[in-house]
């Protein structure tokens, strides 16, 4: 459903300004679609490290919470539930014992395959009445609309490490 402003507006300040209200609109629907997920919310958020874990491979907790753009006390909490789920599991980091990296364990990738099957069945029912070309456009355009934010940040918050959908295919 498209906004009243989406109908009248003209020109690029108009749409910059209907873009600029669509951002937290989404922000506020995909918290609400989380909120309303199953399972335990705790669970379902610390789910959100395996995605660079399994992109990436091993990692340390520092690093990992550098990736997420996350508080390290945040992600410890959540790394410690994914320990306990016998999601992920740590090993010692070759470069320095005293350290140790995670790694996404069978059940981790199990749990990441389930998620991420949700959440394309989830798209799937969302743009079931849209033709390829018009998925084919969202996808496309989002992925600039990302890639242009992610530029833009600041050169210690930007995800640079993480590669964007179009390099992984």
């Amino acid at each position: 459903m498209s906004t009243p402003a989406a109908a009248t507006a003209s020109g690029r300040p108009a749409q910059l300004h209907v873009l600029g209200e669509q951002l937290p609109r989404m922000m506020r629907v995909i918290h609400a679609l989380k909120a309303a997920s199953a399972g335990d919310g705790r669970e379902r958020a610390a789910f959100v490290l395996l995605f660079p874990l399994v992109r990436l491979g091993p990692l340390r907790q520092g690093a990992l919470a550098d990736l997420v753009h996350a508080d390290p006390s945040t992600v410890s909490r959540h790394v410690t539930t994914l320990v306990e789920g016998g999601l992920v599991r740590r090993v010692p980091d070759e470069r320095d014992g005293r350290a140790s990296r995670l790694v996404v364990t069978d059940a981790g990738h199990a749990a990441l395959a389930s998620l991420r099957a949700e959440r394309e069945a989830l798209l799937d029912r969302v743009t079931a009445d849209w033709d390829d070309a018009e998925l084919t456009a969202l996808t496309d355009l989002f992925g600039r609309l990302l890639d242009g934010l992610s530029a833009v940040l600041p050169s210690d918050a930007a995800p640079d490490a993480l590669p964007t959908p179009r390099e992984t295919r």
